[in-house]
């Protein structure tokens, strides 16, 4: 008994060529499908992980972009800050007289002439640590850096508040020895 199982079934009477053909074609058909199914499986999962890793890649691809753009215009901000400093500075002020103020919890010196450490009193110039030194600036300058970045400006020095204004009236009748300005 050699050959398929469809010649021995013809040879046996049991099954006509028409019928055999029938079958052939619905196996060949079932396995194509079957084939397929799987291949379209494999397919759809495969496009599946590429879609989810292409998603992730643009995700990532957006934060460093994002991140870039942050740190351009903080670059952008410093470089205009420092432009305004350095275009704003007052020149000039150096003198013999000495201007003591706090920066950082230390005492600190700046030597400069009359006028310059009265408007220092006054508020109508002040300081701002920069570059590891310290600029001069007029309040209007100081103000736009202020507004930009309020810690480099050194903060003024306050009338103690804790004394009445009895106290102060009292205390402003006498003269303050120059060898104690502070």
């Amino acid at each position: 008994m050699a050959g398929n199982l469809f010649d021995q079934l013809k040879k046996a009477g049991l099954i006509n060529e028409q019928k055999a053909k029938q079958a052939k074609k619905a196996k060949y058909q079932q396995t194509k499908k079957s084939k397929g199914k799987r291949g379209d499986q494999a397919e759809s999962e495969a496009a599946k992980l590429a879609a989810e890793a292409a998603r992730k890649k643009a995700e990532r691809d957006r934060q460093l972009n994002l991140e870039r753009e942050q740190a351009q215009q903080q670059k952008a901000e410093q470089a205009a800050l420092r432009q305004l400093i350095e275009s704003n500075r007052l020149r000039g002020y150096e003198g013999e007289l000495t201007y003591h103020f706090a920066d950082e919890k230390k005492v600190k010196s700046l030597q400069v002439n009359k006028q310059t450490r009265q408007k220092l009193v006054n508020g109508e110039i002040r300081i701002v640590s920069f570059n590891n030194a310290y600029v001069l600036l007029s309040r209007e300058a100081a103000e736009k850096v202020e507004q930009r970045d309020a810690a480099l400006l050194i903060p003024l020095a306050e009338a103690e508040e804790s004394m009445s204004e009895e106290d102060r009236d009292f205390y402003a009748k006498f003269a303050v020895p120059d060898d104690l300005i502070w």
